[in-house]
């Protein structure tokens, strides 16, 4: 049955969705009412919660909502932006290859990117395909289909991956994201879709020739993702079992092609070749077997190559006797590659997805619809501000000539109609009282807006702060981005609103200066009309006449203006009310190049539009010129005819300044009006601000806190550094000469022939000996002399937990361990001295000594036995066969695997019993 390798699912864990979208909607698309997607929303949370739960099904319904999952990333990429500084949702992912150890690179990563997560979608996505191709059925034709698409799938998406992983990811990436990483996974997956494509067609019975060049093919792919996989940056990161298999596949296709090329050869009669494709395949498949373990999966193969060699050995040898050549001078096996990486759709995956947030225009449409309206708007304020400024010129100018009052006051007894007219419009609207209301109004909304824009910035400011003094105390720990790359476009938007309420602040004290200049003729004009004619003086009255010609010019020139006033209210309207449809435009520009030209697009639509009314505006004020050029001399000669005396200019001035405190009140009104609304349009503006700052700030608070508690650990976790030596009275070595016992005599030797040893030297001598009389056994060894080899008493020494300084050990002696304890050593000439002392003692003779550094020498020093205490060195157990003297016998704690000196086996050499264990020595009594 064919042996596949699937890849492993990267892990995540799920993630609030719903408020960071909400919240975007909310404050990004102002024209949107936020509720209108709660549903949307909603689907898209369940949507990624229903990912993460399905995944671990092995089956195609499982891959179709990890489609729908990544359709909706990608459909949602430019409409509801997930990073950093916009959406801020942390998607943390497992390496997918984490074999929980301490080493190995960064085994979990957390981004707060949509390009992040679309990275790891695609990988589990192209992991379930392996996942679900390794488990079909391999014995069928629509099983081996189904795992050849999907092995090809997944080769693709992992060669995609590999391209773009870099570009979306801005932190390094985890192992098994890494581009050699997702290179050799796309050459494993296209290595098993042609191997799933050769056992089709050799179950298929296709031609031999065929079979051999697909299985050729296979056998080159499985060497090239062998050769990816074994990179030295790899090679831990793989299952143990992979590299094994993968090695033990391009042996045995190799094979299995040069035993279908064999079969080639037999059908051409060259049984030559035949033989020797078929030794060669044997080989292969034997180092196949070698490579693979318990792992090879050509066994059946193997048993069909080794009976067709054998037989075609023996037909040669008594029928053909065809000459076997050098597998060399073989034509080499063609290849047929079949099975190649799928290219990456650029449609959605899922056939049936449908976008939840269809109605949501991209956020690079939206944004150059803003751009156009910016454009509009500025075009629109300039033209109607040509418009008003000319219109309040011309009512200066006609002001400071009193027109047209003075053509209605030429008797100057009554208040001119028109006064009375202005007089009454102010009334309506409220006076003078109307002003005081809007002026002390302003204040206020200009205080909440700063208040608001101030506390945004100082959020700002202290996260930034905190984020420096990490970075400063934690230096390249702190891995996360550092906040003045985040928030610079949060401090631009900052920066543009202050400088927004700095202009409207200048622009307040121009107003109160206009104000406070006009004042006194608004009061006037907000009272009844027998109050101004009781305020205006009387005039002496005028020479000119209703049926002067000059007055009549007059007149037609006033009536002018009026037309001219009316005119330019319709131009106004014309362009505040012009109608653009901009969205289809910007679409179609995104859907074909992939970005918009806003500029050029709207720069083309607003001439299109703008251009007739400019034309307009234009014409009105070369009209407005015209008229005006008239209306000064005839005043001129209006006023010579006019007959002079001192309360008559009295009245004159008064009339001027009522007309100019009418036109200065509307103006007034329509400046704090539009402070007004300015303001209050401001001010969510700013909280949309404010919230994003907040949400901005409380995320990097929750990444901070996160980050800290791993920086602990890792702290916490991380070894101090070795452990001072302890004081000289702690000394075990010392404490063991210090209580030595003395030495004993030299125990019996027992006799050995063989040849005299090659160089001795001389051995340092032990301290007296207090005790008195021979150490005596308990028993001694019966049977056959031993021969060449000889074997002092008591045990073979394992472990001197003592040393004794000054002494240093014989070449005789380490002869005479080196024969003791390796019966494959030459024999000795002479018979050692048998003279050992006991434990942590010195020794007469050549027998063996601790040394300097405790043990013997030329052997390791073994571990400390687990009884020994340093702050308890008198009770301490020792070593097993080794009693304390004058105590009764006590054992020595079970040896740490590998330490300590084995019980040696001897060879058959007149002792019964043959290869047994040497017995052991009496005790020391």
């Amino acid at each position: 049955m064919a042996t596949f390798l699937a890849v492993p699912l990267k892990q995540t864990q799920e993630v609030e969705l719903t408020k960071p979208l909400r919240s975007f909607i909310q404050n990004t698309f102002t024209q949107v009412e936020p509720d209108d997607y709660n549903h949307a929303i909603n689907e898209f949370s369940k949507l990624r919660n229903l990912m993460i739960a399905k995944s671990v099904d092995k089956h195609e319904s499982a891959l179709e909502v990890l489609y729908r999952y990544y359709d909706q990333l990608c459909a949602i990429e430019n409409k509801l932006p997930i990073a950093e500084n916009q959406i801020r949702v942390n998607f943390k992912w497992r390496n997918a290859f984490d074999k929980e150890s301490l080493f190995g690179g960064k085994q979990i990563l957390g981004i707060a990117s949509g390009a992040y997560e679309k990275v790891c979608m695609l990988f589990n996505i192209a992991a379930l395909q392996s996942q679900i191709a390794e488990v079909q059925n391999h014995d069928s034709d629509e099983g081996l289909k189904t795992s050849a698409k999907y092995f090809q799938n997944a080769s693709g998406i992992y060669g995609h991956l590999k391209d773009i992983v870099l570009s979306h990811v801005q932190q390094e990436p985890t192992p098994d994201l890494s581009p050699d990483t997702l290179n050799a996974l796309s050459a494993l997956m296209v290595a098993q879709a042609q191997e799933a494509i050769y056992r089709k067609a050799a179950a298929d019975r296709m031609k031999e020739a065929m079979v051999a060049k697909i299985a050729y093919q296979c056998s080159d792919l499985y060497s090239d993702a062998m050769k990816l996989m074994q990179l030295a940056s790899l090679k831990e990161l793989w299952p143990k079992d992979w590299i094994p298999l993968v090695a033990c596949k391009q042996a045995g296709f190799h094979g299995m092609a040069e035993f279908y090329q064999s079969c080639v050869a037999q059908q051409s009669k060259s049984y030559g070749e035949q033989i020797a494709r078929l030794q060669k395949a044997n080989e292969l498949l034997t180092a196949a077997q070698s490579r693979g373990g318990a792992a090879f999966a050509f066994k059946t193969e193997q048993g069909r190559v080794q009976r067709e060699l054998q037989a075609a050995k023996k037909d040669n040898d008594f029928i053909y006797h065809d000459k076997i050549p050098d597998l060399k001078s073989l034509p080499t096996i063609g290849k047929a590659a079949i099975a190649k990486p799928a290219p990456f759709p650029s449609k959605p995956m899922s056939e049936n997805f449908t976008d939840l947030f269809e109605k949501l225009v991209p956020i690079p449409v939206y944004e150059a619809l803003t751009a156009f309206e910016n454009r509009k708007t500025q075009i629109m304020n300039t033209e109607i501000g040509r418009l008003r400024e000319q219109t309040q010129l011309m009512n200066s100018i006609l002001a400071s000539l009193n027109l047209p009052a003075a053509l209605e006051d030429l008797s100057g007894k009554k208040v001119p109609q028109s006064v009375i007219e202005k007089a009454q419009q102010i009334k309506d609207i409220g006076g003078i009282q109307y002003l005081d209301k809007l002026m002390n109004e302003l204040p206020e909304l200009l205080q909440r807006n700063r208040e608001i824009l101030n506390e945004s910035i100082r959020m700002l400011e202290e996260e930034e702060a905190s984020d420096k003094q990490l970075r400063e105390q934690f230096k390249e720990r702190w891995t996360r981005t550092p906040s003045d790359k985040l928030t610079q476009p949060m401090r631009d938007e900052s920066m543009k609103y202050k400088q927004i309420l700095d202009t409207a602040i200048n622009a307040d004290r121009i107003v109160q200066e206009k104000y406070q200049k006009h004042k006194q003729a608004i009061e006037l004009l907000s009272k009844s009309p027998a109050e101004i004619d009781k305020a205006l003086p009387s005039g002496g009255g005028a020479q000119a006449s209703e049926s002067t010609g000059v007055v009549k010019k007059l007149r037609k020139l006033m009536d002018d203006v009026e037309t001219i006033k009316a005119e330019r209210e319709v131009i106004e309207n014309e362009l505040k009310e012009a109608k653009f449809d901009m969205t289809s435009k910007f679409f179609s520009a995104l859907a074909s190049d992939g970005a918009i030209n806003e500029e050029m697009l709207s720069m083309g639509e607003l001439d299109r539009i703008y251009g007739p009314l400019r034309e307009q505006v234009n014409e009105s004020l070369r009209k407005q010129d015209s008229v005006m050029a008239q209306v000064q001399p005839a005043n001129l000669e209006f006023c010579q005819a006019k007959a002079s005396d001192q309360s008559g200019a009295q009245r004159e001035a008064m009339l001027k300044d009522l007309a100019a405190g009418f036109d200065m009140y509307m103006e007034l009104k329509s400046n704090l009006e539009e402070g007004t609304k300015f303001y209050n349009d401001l001010t969510p503006l700013l909280v949309r601000l404010q919230n994003k700052i907040s949400d901005f700030c409380f995320a990097r608070k929750t990444e901070k806190d996160e980050l800290m508690s791993d920086l602990q650990k890792s702290i916490a976790s991380q070894p101090t550094g070795p452990a001072p030596p302890p004081p000289s009275y702690q000394n075990p070595s010392a404490t063991t000469e210090s209580r030595a016992p003395p030495a004993r005599p030299p125990p019996p030797q027992f006799s050995s022939a063989g040849p005299s040893p090659s160089s001795s030297s001389s051995s340092q001598s032990g301290p007296p000996n207090t005790q008195s009389g021979p150490p005596s056994y308990s028993s001694a060894p019966s049977g056959p002399p031993i021969g060449a080899y000889s074997y002092p008493s008591g045990p073979p020494p394992q472990y001197m937990p003592g040393k004794i300084s000054g002494t240093t050990s014989s070449t005789t002696t380490n002869t005479s361990r080196t024969e003791a304890n390796h019966p494959s050593a030459p024999p000795s000439s002479q018979p050692p001295a048998q003279n050992y002392a006991g434990p942590g003692q010195q020794s007469w003779g050549n027998a063996p000594y601790p040394q300097a550094g405790g043990g013997y020498q030329g052997m390791p020093m073994p571990a400390m036995p687990s009884g020994f205490n340093p702050y308890n060195p008198y009770t301490y157990s020792q070593p097993q066969g080794y009693p304390m003297q004058g105590h009764p016998q006590q054992g020595y704690p079970q040896q740490y695997p590998g330490q300590g000196y084995p019980q040696q086996q001897y060879p058959q050499q007149g002792y019964p019993g043959g290869n047994q264990q040497y017995p052991q020595q009496n005790q020391w009594r």
